[in-house]
């Protein structure tokens, strides 16, 4: 199970009647990457992976998979995995017979389908639940059958649509850690799709943001949060304010705001959540006050409002630092990485 696959994806657009989903998308996935498309609700990203998996014909374009054309091939000649978000297993078929279902309709041998299915299970650490009917599985379990049953096939890729989204938290996380480390020693090239930014950022090697059908900003985890390039990024990767401004002489200005520093041409500053602090009065390149609206404790953080004169900002910070009290005007610090501009 160590084949890898390349994807590209040339200028398709997918409608449904006269509305479009997906919007002449171009993309491209390169060996052993893990890259994910994330999104609201309707913005396209399932769309795109089940016209990748051949439940969906586009209108226009071309799919391209390791220098091949699939895009009018059907689903079961594509030789890519998929795992729902539903699993989608046998009810009545064992967890061995579920991961080798893909196999049989291949008119796998018994032996070697047994064989090869069992493989998977341990792969994916089920080896001992091989007889188990799905009912009788945890969440977890059954989404490992589920990629268990994905993988025996030796898939060319992986498609993933929120496979994570029925978990509780907890195990969210712990399945997001196991899927991200079979898929890199697999080597196996994956398209996760998501709402979740978290997930996004913890698994990917790139993300593909999309809005409208439409992908707003591509890059890796770190390039999307430290350096935006859209407004609907910034907003969309976590806490992070955005205000609308102009820069006179090198400093950017709002209503009742100001940075210092900031290149020419910038027409919006992205503040980011967790870099910022309150504090007694302006300190820094940055010149912002508001009044605190409200202090959610998080746990490990406090999450902290302002209603300022240039709009709402958030802040989060430390939960071992004592926060303002709603009411209280405060002024915002800067700390390295705050600030960027758009």
């Amino acid at each position: 199970m160590d084949k890898r696959g390349c994807l590209l994806l040339d200028n398709v657009t997918i409608a449904y009647g006269k509305s479009v989903a997906v919007d002449s998308l171009t993309l491209e996935l390169g060996e052993g990457e893990l890259l994910s498309l994330l999104g609201p609700s309707g913005c396209g990203k399932s769309t795109t992976l089940r016209m990748i998996a051949g439940f969906v014909p586009p209108v226009s374009g071309h799919v391209m998979l390791n220098g091949r054309e699939i895009t009018r091939k059907p689903p079961h000649k594509r030789n890519i995995g998929v795992v729902f978000q539903s699993y989608a297993l046998f009810p009545h078929l064992s967890a061995l017979e579920n991961v080798g279902y893909g196999l049989r309709m291949r008119n796998v041998a018994k032996t070697d389908r047994l064989e090869r299915a069992k493989a998977a299970l341990e792969t994916v650490g089920l080896g001992a639940f091989a007889a188990r009917l799905p009912g009788n599985l945890s969440g977890g379990q059954q989404q490992r059958v589920a990629l268990a049953r994905a993988l025996v096939i030796e898939p060319e890729i992986l498609l993933l649509d929120e496979p994570l989204s029925n978990l509780d938290a907890n195990l969210r996380a712990e399945m997001r850690d196991e899927i991200r480390a079979l898929q890199q020693r697999l080597g196996i090239t994956t398209l996760f799709v998501t709402h979740d930014q978290q997930e996004a950022l913890a698994m990917s090697d790139r993300i593909a943001v999309m809005k409208d059908g439409l992908v707003t900003e591509l890059g890796t985890p770190r390039q999307l949060c430290d350096a935006p390039r859209s407004a609907f990024t910034a907003g969309f990767l976590g806490a992070r304010t955005v205000i609308d401004g102009q820069v006179e002489g090198g400093t950017f200005r709002a209503k009742g705001t100001s940075c210092a520093g900031a290149p020419e041409g910038a027409t919006q500053m992205v503040l980011r959540a967790s870099r910022l602090r309150p504090a007694a009065e302006a300190t820094g390149p940055l010149a912002l006050a508001g009044t605190v609206s409200t202090v959610s404790y998080l746990g490990e953080s406090f999450e902290i409002d302002l209603a300022a004169a240039s709009g709402p900002v958030r802040m989060v910070i430390p939960s071992d630092l004592p926060p303002p009290a709603p009411g209280q005007t405060v002024s915002v610090e800067a700390l390295p990485g705050a600030v960027t501009f758009i």
